[in-house]
């Protein structure tokens, strides 16, 4: 098994630990490679995503921990950027002009056509209440919001891959639990990837929710026909925790096989290579 992991939080964003007991738990999990990735700077205030003027020190720190444990692992900075509009994605020049080793794209936030946002991957209850008063209680037009901003920073470009693709899912299904088995729906999420295809950008399985929703995104029903696209996957485990920078993996890999994916990709002296797949 391919033991690397590129989708990971540490203390400078909304991760439980610092970068370095990341990095220790990386190494004693035998991973070859490893990468920080911690949530951009917004024009806003999170409680979840780095400040920018935090970011000076978070580059440091991992340039620092690159020389510290060089003889152990290949270790990378990189950061997940939010696709917010058209003047706040991975594609500006803050974001393209930082040192970063490779960027991850990412939708978290959902824009109601009045200017107003909701970030869709909150807790379930604050999902709910957000559905009612920014969309009125329209959980489609949330839904198709949601993956017309994702296709529109997939045109807009600028990143290496995309996280949790379709993660949308997750909060709208316990609203509705047969909405991704709608028509409208599935020819959502076909032009969202055939897009992906079309402009040959990577889509990560991430595993984060595995252990407690016994999902994975993208949905593991898609990835024979992401595959059939010629979509390159590598696997992340999102991790938040130290002792979970390797959870679900395995499986992760397994369910892959099962869909015909012979390879995945990974990061070698800073240059992505596919590896074929063995467990």
């Amino acid at each position: 098994m391919d033991l690397c992991n590129y989708h990971s939080h540490c203390d400078f964003c909304d991760g439980k630990a610092p970068a370095e007991a990341f990095v220790k738990a990386a190494i004693a999990a035998g991973f070859h490679s490893y990468g920080i990735s911690s949530h951009s700077p917004l024009p806003f205030r999170t409680s979840w995503s780095l400040d920018r003027e935090d970011v000076p020190a978070y580059l440091k720190e991992v340039e620092r921990l690159k020389k510290a444990y060089a003889h152990e692992i290949e270790l990378y900075v990189g950061m997940e950027i939010d696709y917010l509009s058209d003047s706040w994605n991975p594609s500006i020049a803050y974001f393209q002009e930082l040192p970063l080793d490779y960027r991850i794209g990412s939708v978290h936030f959902v824009e109601n056509g009045k200017g107003e946002i909701m970030d869709m991957d909150g807790p379930f209850d604050e999902f709910r209440q957000n559905l009612q008063n920014l969309f009125k209680g329209d959980l489609k037009r949330l839904v198709e919001a949601y993956f017309e901003a994702s296709m529109r920073m997939v045109e807009a470009g600028g990143f290496d891959f995309i996280a949790h693709a379709d993660k949308i899912a997750m909060n709208a299904s316990l609203v509705d639990n047969t909405i991704t088995e709608t028509p409208w729906y599935g020819e959502k999420i076909r032009d969202y990837f055939a897009l992906i295809a079309e402009k040959g950008i990577m889509v990560e399985v991430n595993t984060k929710a595995y252990r407690r929703l016994g999902i994975m995104f993208p949905n593991r029903r898609y990835f024979k026909w992401l595959n059939d696209l010629g979509i390159r996957f590598l696997v992340n485990s999102d991790s938040h925790l130290p002792d979970l920078v390797n959870d679900g993996r395995a499986l992760a890999f397994e369910w892959l096989r099962e869909a015909g994916v012979k390879t995945t990709v990974h990061l070698h002296e800073g240059k992505w290579e596919e590896v074929p797949i063995s467990i």
